[in-house]
C-alpha cells in the first residue's frame, strides 16, 4: 500500500469516526470547496457549505445517535491525483425513518461512491454519491 492509499483509507475511517460522534464539521473537513454531493434521496448539492449544512441537519435529526460503518469495496487511482473509492455502508440506530427500506436487521445499507482529488497537496472529496441498497440486492455483511 502506498502513502496516498493510506491517506485515503484514513480519510474514510475519519469520516466514519466523525459520523459516529455526530460531528458534522469534522465529517465535512475532507469535502472540497466546490465538491458535488448527491444523497440517497437523489437531492443534489454543490459546495462545502451545502455539504456541511446538510450533514449538520441530518446528524441532529434523522440520523442523530446513529452508528455508521464503511467497508471499502474498491479503491482505484485513475491518475496520480484522482482516486475513486466505493464503500458499502451499514447504519444502525435509526429511530424514525421514512426513507428507503431498512434491511432485515434494521440497518440502512448504502453504496457510497467518493471521488477524491489532490488539491494543494491535500486529498479532498470532489464528488460524493450515495445510493441505497435495494431489497433483494446481494451485498456482503459488514466486516
Amino acid at each position: 500500500m502506498n502513502q496516498d492509499e493510506t491517506v485515503i483509507r484514513n480519510i474514510i475511517q475519519d469520516e466514519t469516526d466523525c459520523w459516529n460522534r455526530g460531528d458534522a464539521v469534522a465529517y465535512s473537513r475532507h469535502f472540497a470547496e466546490g465538491g458535488s454531493f448527491t444523497n440517497i434521496r437523489g437531492e443534489f448539492f454543490v459546495g462545502h457549505a451545502a455539504f456541511l449544512k446538510q450533514h449538520d441537519l441530518i446528524l441532529k435529526t434523522i440520523f442523530k445517535n446513529t452508528a455508521l460503518q464503511q467497508d471499502i469495496v474498491s479503491l482505484e487511482f485513475v491518475s496520480p491525483d484522482v482516486a475513486v473509492v466505493d464503500t458499502l455502508t451499514a447504519m444502525t440506530g435509526i429511530v424514525q425513518w421514512a426513507g428507503p427500506p431498512l434491511d432485515a436487521k434494521g440497518r440502512l445499507r448504502t453504496r457510497l461512491l467518493q471521488v477524491l482529488a489532490r488539491q494543494n497537496g491535500e486529498w479532498k472529496v470532489v464528488a460524493y454519491h450515495n445510493v441505497d441498497v435495494k431489497p433483494g440486492a446481494s451485498v456482503a455483511e459488514p466486516e
